[in-house]
């Protein structure tokens, strides 16, 4: 094994395969990675060995030829397994990328004969099936990610995440801006107050107070809820204590991962905590504005479009779910504060 750099033909690298499971945020991120294989070796195709629920993310993307999605629903067996991940391994490819390292990943890095098999540094078993390691990388993560084709002699060079949108789902995304009365006088801002782990997770009535702060300086702004499936009833949290619900726009259903980037592409901003939509914001060239708990700033994109805020509390950050002081990183972290950075944001990116 040796990260030295690796003399490829590009010309006759035909199939290569990327390996990211989830969850839906690392995949965005991840896809700055397909770009960069696509442009080093433009005769190859690009396969994505990815979770189920995180194929929207992918779709349409043109730098990826075929998307293996892992449903574990259908994987009900050992020997279901094993078969899946051996056709998934097993396509002639000339070069395999593991961007994790998860036991699904590894069977594929054992049962695949690509010549040369790229990851990073961790530990033994980890390391075991690759030909070609690289150091983990700090910083932001699609670079990080992107530092493991080093040996390839492939730099990040600040690529960002990208998806892809059709014309059919922009058209459909503007029926819905008419239904809930967006003219072209109003500027839109999707909102992200949910989270699975609660020490990155912005408290819903705060998340009111910013936007009733928002809306009464400036009436042409409207607020986007987004939720993930069982997650809606953060938008009842936040109307029951907002002084401006007129302001507030509930979709109803609510918006599904492609409809929620199409809704980004027409917005000015996007604002919500640590999680997936800012991903997917950056990835259609909207920026970001986002409350951070427990986690660093290396999620942030390296660009004045996006923009965090947080408590000055010492002990954060520390990237830990559970916290013995309450959370007040975030329970303490005064909207007021939060809404004032918000609108200096949004003075910076639209002057």
């Amino acid at each position: 094994m040796t990260d030295s750099t690796l003399a490829l033909n590009p010309s006759k690298v035909k199939k290569i395969l990327v390996c990211q499971l989830r969850q839906i945020g690392d995949v965005m991120l991840s896809t700055p990675v397909a770009e960069l294989l696509a442009k080093k070796f433009p005769d190859a195709e690009i396969h994505y060995f990815t979770e189920k629920k995180c194929v929207p993310v992918l779709q349409h993307n043109p730098y990826i030829s075929h998307i293996w999605a892992l449903d574990k629903k259908e994987l009900s067996n050992p020997f279901k397994e094993f078969v899946f991940y051996k056709k998934v391994a097993r396509q002639g490819y000339d070069l395999m990328v593991g961007l994790q390292h998860l036991p699904r990943i590894r069977w594929i890095s054992y049962l695949t004969d690509a010549p040369v098999k790229l990851s990073y540094h961790s530990s033994w078993i980890n390391d075991l099936g690759y030909t070609h390691l690289t150091p983990a990388k700090d910083g932001y993560a699609s670079e990080s990610k992107a530092a493991i084709l080093a040996p390839l002699g492939i730099e990040w060079n600040c690529t960002t995440p990208k998806l892809f949108l059709t014309e059919e789902e922009r058209s459909a995304m503007a029926g819905r801006l008419k239904e809930w009365g967006v003219t072209e006088e109003h500027r839109l801002i999707t909102v992200d107050a949910t989270h699975h782990d609660l020490g990155r997770k912005y408290p819903a009535e705060n998340y009111a107070k910013v936007i009733s702060a928002l809306a009464k300086k400036h009436s042409d702004l409207r607020f986007v809820l987004l939720a993930g499936p069982g997650e809606e009833g953060i938008f009842d949290d936040i109307l029951q204590n907002c002084d401006t619900p007129e302001a507030v726009i509930v979709p109803k259903p609510s918006l599904q991962l492609r409809e929620v980037a199409a809704c980004q592409e027409r917005c000015i901003l996007h604002f919500g905590n640590c999680s997936a939509p800012r991903h997917m914001s950056v990835a259609v060239g909207t920026p970001t504005f986002v409350v951070l708990g427990s986690s660093s700033d290396a999620w942030r994109f390296p660009s004045d479009a996006h923009t965090t805020v947080n408590s000055d509390i010492d002990c954060r950050p520390c990237n830990n779910s559970t916290c013995p002081v309450g959370y007040k990183c975030l329970s303490e972290l005064d909207p007021e504060y939060v809404a004032q950075q918000l609108l200096n944001h949004i003075e910076g990116i639209t002057d």
